[in-house]
């Protein structure tokens, strides 16, 4: 078959398409349901075709060797093929849904991966909507040598991205500020041949991360070992399909709640990696507090957080998953978890047993849909014998880029924050170790300007948060009056 590479602007309006098919049928927070169980079943339909025809090519037209499950890297049983689907009229749900499960049952390795939506439910989904997606979807050829996993992957993280920002408050459960995931992975140098691991996966944004960085330092990345846990089912498929489509294979990625279940277990303790990366979520209320005060895995060793705020129970889930000699980890939390009273006992503990090496305070609206200020603590099993009852605490409250109401950490941003924390040294204003005796006189408190002095006139955070929503709220009002200007004129 003729070659016709896709062009990534080609491919972006192509994956947007498919989605804007559905609005007004279902909620945008819904949308990856279906759109990317779609696009993961037509792309390995195709790559299987093309791996029949590379087959048949090499083999002489030997079409009992091209149909070898052995030439192929997904098995695509009989009448669950994307061509298969194409010709139905009626039902065409029905034959979705009968496909993927067809596909999972022949694959092992892609158990669960198409997620569990209801593409038999007519009353959302009628006939003519499905049929109009599969025509869409069958516009271009997915095969390899059409759209390489590199530009896929970049082209799925680009509907990612766009899902988050259409679905609103939902997107914090599955997607993190792809800027804020690269600065936590160029911080923390992963080595090849390292296990990543991410309790609270999401999408699989940040284990993506790791093997990227790898590759962009030139070094072997098809060694790394990435594992993550994920209680939403549709959101742990999407990561699924999302490193699949990546072309990264090496990976395990479990369903289940990582506070009352952790999935990763080795004899009678807790597995434990090189790294962990994270961005948990923040502050819920409802959690197995009572389990966590008699932790069976002893993660529960510096206490046991407020029924309020889980943040803490993540932390120190996170801190027993670190090897013993080699682990090290990045955490994206908001602002509270340095300074709340409720917790202090806690974060008392952790600083005096000496695990957080560095704390960056980052500006605010890093998070989807919330404003609040940020931060990433980074903790090691065995600090550097230098480090030893100190804390670095960089200020990178200014190193934050806002443009069309989005809010990023730009490369130089990035460049600035990893140059503070590699030199390791004071800088006036934006960098300083810290010695424990001096947190302790701070009643332990880690927010970063304690130990920064800022510059004057630096923004306050709390300004800066206002300003935020005085802009947003113009905003939203000069839309509103142009909407009813709008509606007078159309009236009259």
């Amino acid at each position: 078959m003729m070659v016709k590479r896709i062009t990534q602007a080609e491919l972006e309006g192509y994956l947007w398409g498919a989605a804007n098919l559905l609005r007004g049928s279902i909620d945008a927070g819904e949308y990856k349901n279906y759109i990317f169980p779609l696009l993961f079943l037509k792309r390995l339909s195709d790559v299987y075709d093309e791996e029949y025809e590379n087959a048949l090519t090499e083999s002489g037209n030997d079409e009992s060797y091209a149909n070898m499950p052995e030439q192929h890297r997904f098995i695509i049983p009989k009448g669950a093929h994307w061509k298969n689907i194409r010709e139905k009229n009626l039902e065409v749900g029905r034959a979705i849904q009968t496909a993927m499960r067809d596909i999972e049952k022949a694959n092992s390795k892609l158990d669960g991966v198409f997620g569990d939506a209801q593409w038999t439910n007519s009353n959302r989904l009628s006939n003519t909507l499905l049929r109009n997606l599969i025509e869409h979807f069958s516009m271009y050829d997915l095969r390899v040598a059409n759209v390489p996993e590199d530009e896929l992957g970049t082209g799925y993280e680009y509907l990612v991205k766009k899902f988050a920002d259409d679905s609103g408050h939902t997107a914090q459960e599955f997607y993190t500020n792809r800027t804020v995931v690269h600065l936590m992975t160029q911080l923390l140098q992963i080595k090849p041949a390292e296990s990543v691991y991410d309790p609270t996966c999401g999408t699989g944004g940040m284990l993506l991360s790791a093997s990227r960085y790898l590759q962009s330092q030139g070094l072997e990345h098809r060694n790394l070992k990435l594992f993550g846990q994920e209680l939403n089912v549709t959101t742990s498929s999407v990561a699924l399909m999302n490193l699949f489509l990546h072309g990264i294979e090496d990976f395990q990625i479990a369903r289940s709640d990582t506070l009352k279940s952790p999935q990763f277990i080795e004899g009678d303790r807790l597995k434990t990696f090189d790294v962990v990366l994270a961005n948990p979520p923040y502050s819920i209320s409802q959690w197995d507090r009572d389990s966590w005060s008699s932790d069976r895995w002893g993660r529960n060793r510096f206490g046991t957080p407020p029924q309020g705020r889980a943040d803490y129970a993540f932390f120190q889930h996170i801190v027993e998953s670190m090897d013993a000699k080699s682990g090290r980890c990045a955490i994206l939390f908001p602002h509270g978890v340095l300074f709340r009273k409720e917790e202090y006992s806690m974060r008392k503990a952790m600083i005096e047993a000496d695990v957080v090496d560095v704390v960056i305070g980052l500006g605010p609206n890093l998070f989807y849909n919330a404003p609040m200020e940020s931060c990433i603590v980074i903790c090691r099993s065995k600090k550097p014998v230098k480090h030893n009852k100190t804390v670095l605490f960089i200020d990178g409250l200014n190193e934050v880029t806002r443009e069309r109401a989005f809010s990023f950490l730009s490369e130089k941003n990035q460049q600035n924050i990893c140059d503070a924390f590699f030199a390791d040294k004071d800088v006036e204003s934006f960098s300083r170790r810290v010695s424990l005796s001096e947190i302790e006189e701070n009643q332990f408190d880690l927010t970063v300007h304690r130990y920064v002095e800022r510059k004057s006139g630096v923004v306050g955070v709390e300004f800066a948060d206002a300003l935020v929503g005085f802009q947003q709220a113009h905003k939203d009002l000069n839309s509103a009056m142009k909407k009813m200007e709008s509606i007078f004129k159309a009236g009259l």
